[in-house]
């Protein structure tokens, strides 16, 4: 079901071929994948034909499957139809569709089979790519190449990159394939050779992008008949996957500090955001995974430039969250009903000074409160973990020691905690110094929870600079998590479950 392309003057047993495709299964079984920038040629192409199992020096009709004539042309018009390829986000678009008309041997997919195009929210697989190097000169026989590799995240973009080499230009449009089956011939494309540079500038390195709501959309109108035929920049718009805060991961590096809470009383949570210049804002949740327009808390101001970190909680028990901050100082201070009260003065919970400032990371919950999330987890700087319960305003509550003092907790970067268990009372959310997350479901008083890996160690996640859980979506439960990563990207992963992340949704682009 992998094939590559010719066009208007390139000879079926010419020098080079012209990019790569493959089927993929549609309700008119006529439907090829390819790039964006492969699109870009064939779309004003008078002459086009898309040859599966391509065998250099057969004439088309002894081709393994024959030729079939393109129809259709689908892609993005936002991707840009000069060049090979964009260089910055817009690379992110790199996919495309064509139609091909029946043979003398019927439908290409009943004549070849058909892999399954699915959509994926993560970058980590393991794939076979195939694709045919496109000249004599790095190809010979004109032979599709094949590498089963792992992926990793490209860091900046939404795109899986691999290595291995050999991958010429020809390759792009060729599928990234998870579950390659030979003798069933099935699969499921879960990406295509492109994205930055075309898919790559040496030849063993290769990106592809990440299929989210534009690439579904794109299928959809391919696969029903409707939307753009061999488009034309402007002609159309799909609907778009993000984002859903205001500002680029430029203007999300800023945010020093976030935490989730239901400020506003609304039954789920709102998301607010310390930034490093001291303004604070609010982002009200709509809850169904969306955010109404920004209310700042505090103009810009160098007072709150000294938070350290913070975290939220009803620690009032009203039913609007209050915020803890610890401060640079070692103050702790509680901020109580902020979506009513704003940022007042707050009450101090410890002064300048205090042990709190080896408090390095804080993360309120439920953990053995029946009601109110009143509970703080804290990882101090030498690897203690500690749990106050029946923290309130004016009173750390009662201490409970987790760990001792320790070398291996000290790598525990990042804390938060939510519902991922399903269950009233929350577990604890870890994010280690390699990248590894762990959840550990039913911790309390007296002691972590059974330790469920969600992954080990993983270079992406070590980019995670801000973790933080809420309820943001309709399930009632408090399991959405939310990273922002180093170049400011910040993805929401709804309904996260305690050993697995949940669906990611990129909530504010990469710089």
């Amino acid at each position: 079901m992998v094939g590559t392309f010719f066009f208007d003057g390139q000879a079926l047993n010419g020098k080079s071929t012209y990019c790569s495709g493959s089927v993929v299964r549609s309700k008119s079984k006529s439907l090829v994948l390819t790039a964006g920038h492969c699109a870009n040629t064939l779309k004003d192409a008078t002459h086009r034909i898309f040859v599966p199992q391509y065998r250099y020096g057969l004439p088309a009709g002894t081709q393994p499957s024959g030729v079939f004539p393109i129809d259709e042309v689908y892609k993005d018009p936002r991707y840009p139809e000069e060049g090979k390829a964009t260089r910055g986000p817009l690379s992110d678009l790199d996919f495309a569709f064509v139609v091909v008309a029946p043979n003398a041997r019927g439908q290409i997919e009943n004549v070849t089979g058909a892999l399954t195009f699915t959509p994926t929210t993560s970058y980590e697989h393991n794939v076979t790519v195939v694709g045919y190097p496109d000249s004599i000169e790095n190809n010979s026989t004109h032979k599709a190449i094949t590498c089963d590799v792992p992926t990793s995240r490209f860091y900046g973009f939404r795109q899986m990159k691999m290595e291995c080499k050999g991958y010429y230009g020809g390759v792009s449009g060729g599928p990234w394939i998870k579950g390659y089956n030979a003798s069933a011939r099935t699969g499921q494309v879960i990406g295509n050779v492109g994205g930055m540079g075309g898919g790559g500038d040496v030849d063993w390195i290769s990106y592809s992008p990440i299929y989210g709501k534009d690439a579904q959309d794109l299928y959809n109108d391919a696969d029903n008949g409707i939307g753009p035929k061999n488009v034309h920049r402007g002609t159309y718009q799909p609907p778009t996957d993000g984002p859903v805060l205001p500002g680029s991961g430029e203007t999300w590096k800023h945010a020093k500090q976030i935490a989730s809470g239901d400020f506003s009383g609304t039954g789920h949570s709102d998301l607010l955001v310390i930034w490093t210049d001291g303004e604070v804002t609010l982002y009200p949740g709509d809850g169904n995974g969306g955010f109404r327009p920004e209310r700042q808390l505090l103009a810009p101001n160098a007072d709150w430039k000294s938070a350290a970190t913070i975290t939220a909680g009803d620690f009032t028990g009203s039913n609007q969250f209050d915020l803890m901050v610890r401060w640079d100082d070692g103050r702790m201070t509680l901020h109580g009903d902020v979506g009513s009260n704003g940022l007042n003065g707050g009450t101090e919970m410890a002064p300048s000074g205090s042990i709190w400032s080896h408090a390095t990371q804080i993360a309120a919950g439920r953990f053995n409160a029946a009601t109110y999330v009143t509970d703080l987890m804290v990882r101090w700087s030498d690897g203690e973990l500690s749990l106050f319960t029946n923290v309130s305003a004016g009173t750390m509550g009662q201490e409970y020691k987790l760990k001792d003092p320790n070398s291996t907790w000290k790598d525990a970067t990042l804390l938060t905690a939510g519902q991922y268990s399903g269950n009233q009372k929350w577990d604890l959310m870890v994010r280690w110094s390699s990248g590894a997350l762990n959840n550990y479901v039913g911790t309390t008083t007296g002691g972590l929870g059974s330790e469920q890996p969600i992954h080990g160690p993983n270079k992406t996640w070590t980019h995670s600079v801000i973790m933080t859980t809420g309820q943001y979506t309709g399930d009632g439960l408090t399991n959405d998590l939310i990273i922002r990563w180093s170049d400011g990207e910040t993805t929401m992963y709804k309904d996260t479950r305690m050993n697995n992340l949940g669906t990611e949704i990129m909530i504010a682009p990469p710089a």
